[in-house]
C-alpha cells in the first residue's frame, strides 16, 4: 500500500481538503504521516525527491517487496536493522548470500523474518547485477520509465491519487522485471517505489513539500536519458 493510501490514524481537519493534514508547526502536508515524527521527517526529507543511487534504489524495490501485507511504517522503523543485515543493499555483496545467510537473516528479530522475501531480495540482488551490465547503472534502467505528463493526473488530490495504486507504467515496469526474474515486484509495489524515488511527484495539491519536490525533479538530472528496456 502507498503512504498516500495511509491515512487512518490520521486526525482529521475539515477546514482542509481530504488527504491533507496541518501539523503542529501549523504546515499543511499529506495526511499519511499522521504528525508521527519519524513518518513526518520521511515525508519532508525523502518521499518523491528523485534519486540516482543504485544502492537506494534497489534498497527501496526491495523493503517495497518486504512491505507487502504490512504497512511502511513498520519497515521504516526496522530499516537500520534491514541495512545492517543485508550489507547496506549493496546488491554485488547481497548476490553472494547463500543458506548460512538466509538461515542467519531468519534468525534477526530486526528484520521481517520471511523466507520467501529474504530469498527474493538475494535473487533480486543477482537479477540486479544483470541489470547494470546491460543499462550501465540501476538508475538508467528505473528513470527510462518515467512517466511523462500526459500520462498524469490533471489535478494531484486525494481523489485522483486514491485510484493510482498501480499504473499504467509500474504495470510495465513490474512485467519487464519479472520478466528478467525479479520477484516481489508486483504493480503495486512497483508504483509505491515510483512514488518514493521521485519518478513522479505524488505530494497533494496544497502539501508544503510538493513545490520543493517539484523543484528538485526540476533539476534533477537525468540518468541515461534515451535508454529504453529491451
Amino acid at each position: 500500500m502507498s503512504e498516500t493510501a495511509d491515512t487512518s490514524t490520521s486526525p482529521s481537519d475539515e477546514t482542509l481538503p481530504r488527504g491533507l493534514l496541518r501539523g503542529e508547526d501549523g504546515r499543511v502536508r499529506c495526511a499519511w504521516h499522521g504528525n508521527r515524527p519519524d513518518y513526518l521527517a520521511y515525508h519532508d526529507a525523502e518521499w518523491g525527491r528523485p534519486v540516482d543511487s543504485d544502492r537506494r534504489l534497489f534498497e527501496k524495490i526491495c523493503l517495497e517487496g518486504f512491505q507487502s501485507g504490512l504497512s511502511w511504517l513498520t519497515i521504516l522503523r526496522k530499516r537500520e536493522n534491514f541495512r545492517a543485515a543485508f550489507a547496506g543493499f549493496d546488491f554485488d555483496v547481497v548476490a553472494g548470500f547463500g543458506e548460512a545467510d538466509v538461515e542467519r537473516l531468519l534468525a534477526d528479530a530486526g528484520i521481517v523474518r520471511h523466507r520467501g522475501k529474504i530469498v527474493s531480495t538475494i535473487n533480486n540482488a543477482k537479477r540486479a547485477r544483470e541489470l547494470v551490465a546491460e543499462f550501465g547503472s540501476l538508475a538508467a534502467y528505473f528513470w527510462s520509465f518515467e512517466p511523462g505528463p500526459q500520462e498524469r493526473p490533471e489535478r494531484c488530490d486525494h481523489a485522483s491519487l486514491s485510484v493510482l495504486a498501480q499504473t499504467p507504467v509500474s504495470k510495465m515496469i513490474s512485467k519487464d522485471l519479472k520478466r528478467r526474474g525479479w520477484s516481489f515486484v508486483g504493480p503495486t509495489t512497483v508504483y509505491a517505489f515510483m512514488q518514493a524515488m521521485g519518478l513522479v511527484n505524488d505530494h497533494l495539491e496544497g502539501c508544503c513539500v510538493r513545490e520543493e519536490v517539484d523543484a528538485a525533479r526540476d533539476a534533477f538530472k537525468r540518468p541515461g536519458r534515451g535508454v529504453s528496456p529491451a
